[in-house]
């Protein structure tokens, strides 16, 4: 396979090899000037891009590109590929659903776990030489609210159901027929029957702030709110004051609106968790979404259907 892939993303490095192994020759170009600087000085090459849904892939770009003819995206979300300019140009996109679900529900739970317990203000404690003891509550048998069931959010919710016996309900653009849990009809009546609520759901203009004041209040005083999807699906203007305000118990979360930078309103709070956007990264979640990407670029310049397309409604 002679295709070039104009790879933009930095976390599955280890794993490029996977790539390379079936003939594609890669270009890195995991900076903003790096990415400039090759879509000008290697576009007559170019034929795939790899991304991932905050990098995204532009209308400009694709048009720099004459020969381009799939992008493929790692992990579920693609909210800043611009799907009407690659459909118009006739370019498949693809995205990485499912590859690295386990590794995003395992953070997602271990972020909960985190909160609740309060585990990082216990270390800093001990460190502090102090011993300060508080009674904090468990997920045993308390009410898990998952906004997006997809391959992250059951993921999620077995977790829960199995290992902590919690009651979960959902929400989705429709109700799920292959599951028991329960389905609640929006975001906000969602909030309002959960203790904790964990956010699975792409980014994009349909989920963009779909936990807002209304929905935190109805989480209320002694909800804890996860998001290990998109920042965009929370309003963090929102978020912040209802953290400093405690009309909410607490959040944990692995995204951020303008990553790497992070709200110093956020940091300034002892009932947050943060981490850096590393749930989906594992060495099994790398490999199987870098696999996933190899069958899927294979199949398309093998003039076989992709594995997991991304369709385009106007």
């Amino acid at each position: 396979m002679s295709a070039t892939v104009l790879v933009l993303v930095e976390a599955v490095n280890d794993y490029l090899h996977i790539l390379e192994d079936s003939g594609f020759k890669l270009i890195l170009a995991p900076t903003r000037e790096l990415r400039a600087a090759a879509i000008k000085e290697h576009a007559e090459q170019i034929t795939a891009v790899l991304t991932r849904g905050p990098l995204g892939f532009f209308a400009d770009e694709i048009a720099a590109l004459p020969h381009l003819k799939i992008i493929c995206v790692i992990g579920a979300g693609y909210e800043h590929v611009d799907l009407p300019a690659a459909h118009a140009a006739g370019i498949t996109v693809t995205n990485g659903a499912g590859a690295n679900a386990a590794s995003v529900a395992d953070h997602a739970m271990a972020l909960l776990l985190s909160l609740v317990r309060d585990i990082p203000q216990a270390d800093a404690s001990v460190r502090r030489g102090e011993w300060r003891k508080v009674s904090r509550p468990t997920l045993e048998g308390t009410r898990l609210g998952v906004l997006g069931l997809g391959a992250v959010g059951m993921a999620i919710a077995r977790r829960a159901a199995l290992g902590f016996n919690m009651t979960i309900s959902y929400h989705n653009r429709r109700p799920r027929t292959d599951v028991d849990y329960h389905y609640r009809a929006t975001p906000l009546e969602l909030a309002a029957s959960c203790d904790f609520l964990i956010i699975a759901t792409p980014g994009g203009a349909d989920t963009r702030h779909a936990i807002d004041k209304a929905a935190l209040q109805a989480l209320g005083p002694e909800g804890f709110v996860v998001n290990i999807a998109r920042a965009s699906v929370i309003a963090t203007h929102d978020l912040i004051e209802a953290l400093q305000q405690r009309s909410i118990a607490g959040a944990a979360l692995d995204v951020f609106d303008d990553e790497p930078a992070v709200p110093e309103a956020l940091k300034a709070l002892d009932n947050v968790v943060l981490t850096p956007h590393v749930a989906g990264l594992s060495p099994q979640a790398s490999e199987a979404t870098v696999s996933l990407v190899n069958q899927n670029l294979l199949a398309f310049f093998a003039g076989q259907p992709v594995l997991t397309p991304i369709p385009y409604t106007p």
